[in-house]
């Protein structure tokens, strides 16, 4: 039976050690909300960003909940998580990233200006949050379900290895702005085209699947 909090597309949650997780990060940082059981869905990432944009969970405690979903069992994620979290102490380096996709349904300029903040060391930079996943940070707290166009979504190494020519993306490590919206656009026309949300056409890229694609 598929459990009806389930995204389309979305094949199983992720698993993860959560008392380990809870023991590697800093505690002001940790969301209470994520389940105790370990087994994190996307609306589980999506109801932390919920709580951030609605000023019930910090900065810090949404970052949290997207590099549990996002690192996953791999066994370095708590550490490489409190070495991201330690230099912006009050969350302020990622509010202010977050300032323009958070407050309304974001345009095209406003995820430019939010993923340009990201890579900047003088704005938003953090130590080991490199493009696979503050991309995952944009895409639960930017997307706007049910709205269609173009929505912030992931990409990291496995989507980009996945994505065919046409979706404007280099098959590497850290892309720019504007390859990333590319993809979005690419991504907004497949689900237009297919009457599915643009995070299905994404996953269906990721699960190799060529429906959408």
């Amino acid at each position: 039976m598929t459990d009806v909090g389930v995204l389309p597309g979305e094949r199983s949650p992720v698993t993860v050690n959560i008392s380990r997780w809870r023991a590697g990060v800093p505690p002001d940082a940790w969301p209470d909300t994520l389940p105790p059981s370990g087994e994190i869905w996307r609306r589980d990432v999506f109801a932390v960003a919920d709580a951030y944009r609605a000023g019930c969970a910090s900065p810090r405690q949404l970052l949290t909940a997207v590099l549990v979903w996002g690192y996953g069992p791999i066994g370095y994620g708590p550490w490489r998580a409190t070495k991201s979290l330690g230099v912006d102490p009050d969350g302020k380096r990622l509010a202010y990233a977050l300032e323009e996709v958070a407050a309304s349904a974001p345009d095209e300029e406003a995820l430019r200006t939010a993923y340009q903040r990201f890579r900047d060391s003088d704005q938003a930079r953090l130590p080991w949050l490199g493009s696979g996943l503050f991309t995952k940070v944009l895409y639960f707290v930017g997307y706007r379900r049910g709205v269609g166009g173009v929505q912030p979504l992931i990409l990291d190494r496995v989507v980009a290895s996945q994505l065919p020519a046409e979706a404007g993306v280099g098959r590497r490590n850290g892309w720019s702005s504007e390859e990333w919206l590319a993809y979005l656009r690419w991504a907004a026309d497949r689900a237009e085209a297919g009457q599915v949300e643009p995070d299905a056409v994404e996953m269906a890229v990721v699960h190799n699947r060529q429906q959408y694609a």
